[in-house]
């Protein structure tokens, strides 16, 4: 669908191109000749910046010249929170409608009651070592902060890829530093394959706190998930996480690194007030109904 030919052979067939993410592969070029297109067929284009840097390229430039072509050429722009529209608005002097990210979970799923147990349960994902992700100190800094905290537990998760040469993600020296902390008993470590949907939400529900590695970024759906579930997160100053959804902050950017006393203060924070943050049924199927007609409405402005 990001390719001018497709749009010659479907333009009868829509009305508006939306685009949210998958165009990691496109350059600048082939960006213009998509939106080229879409203007020589009369088609608007709307795109929801979700991401001011990408967390899946170490290198900004590549999406920063993506941006630098959809962000000006785009009808409409949409975005998640009023700290990227005016990051927007400072960078390309264009204005965004700010619309809340729906639901991520299923409502039947959200509606679940949270599992009862005792404890406090802290996690970090630290998924296949993305780019914007800083596992390692991050939980150094948890595991000496979690010792301090009765009943207080540590759980990292990896994927199984890390460990497997051929992979991308293939990381030893990481793996290895977590299985040694594994063995002294300052964590407990968990390395598997992607979990599917309800492995996911199995997971997050039972944990206390999800704690976000990450040095950049924009904006998250785990975050989303989590606060559809009831997890409190913990998520790192960098990017808009905590204009997204009600959680705890911590100081970690790419450039000054990780604050671990703030991480500490916002751990105990957790531990001691136990917030509960979640949403609820009618909360959020009322604000999907509220997003859903922002979009009809920007659609038919476009169209009239």
């Amino acid at each position: 669908m990001l390719d001018p030919a497709w749009v010659a052979r479907h333009y009868d067939q829509f009305d508006v191109f939306h685009l949210h993410f998958g165009f990691d592969a496109q350059g600048p070029d082939e960006l213009r000749g998509l939106v080229d297109a879409l203007h020589r067929y009369g088609k608007p284009l709307v795109y929801t910046v979700h991401d001011l840097r990408n967390p899946h390229q170490a290198d900004p430039a590549p999406h920063l010249a993506a941006l630098d072509v959809l962000v000006v050429q785009a009808d409409r722009l949409v975005t998640l929170t009023p700290g990227a529209a005016g990051e927007i608005t400072r960078r390309w002097g264009r204005t965004a409608t700010v619309l809340p990210h729906p639901h991520v979970v299923e409502i039947p799923r959200l509606a679940r009651a949270r599992p009862s147990r005792p404890g406090f349960r802290v996690g970090v994902h630290a998924k296949s070592l993305r780019p914007n992700m800083s596992v390692l100190p991050v939980v150094r800094a948890l595991s000496e902060a979690v010792c301090g905290l009765s009943g207080a537990e540590l759980v990292v998760n990896i994927h199984r890829e890390v460990a497997d040469p051929a992979a991308h993600a293939y990381s030893p020296g990481a793996l290895a530093e977590l299985e040694t902390l594994a063995a002294r008993g300052r964590l407990e470590l968990q390395v598997h394959d992607y979990f599917d949907d309800d492995q996911l939400w199995d997971y997050l529900s039972d944990l206390d706190v999800s704690v976000l590695p990450y040095t950049f970024g924009t904006h998250s759906g785990w975050l989303e998930a989590c606060h559809d579930l009831g997890t409190t997160v913990i998520a790192p100053s960098c990017g808009f996480y905590s204009q997204q959804r009600p959680c705890l902050s911590y100081g970690h950017t790419q450039r000054e690194g990780l604050d671990e006393e703030s991480l500490r203060e916002a751990l105990v924070t957790a531990y001691r007030t136990r917030p509960a943050w979640r949403a609820t049924v009618a909360g959020r199927t009322a604000e999907r109904v509220r997003v859903g007609a922002a979009h009809r409405a920007l659609y038919t402005e476009l169209l009239e």
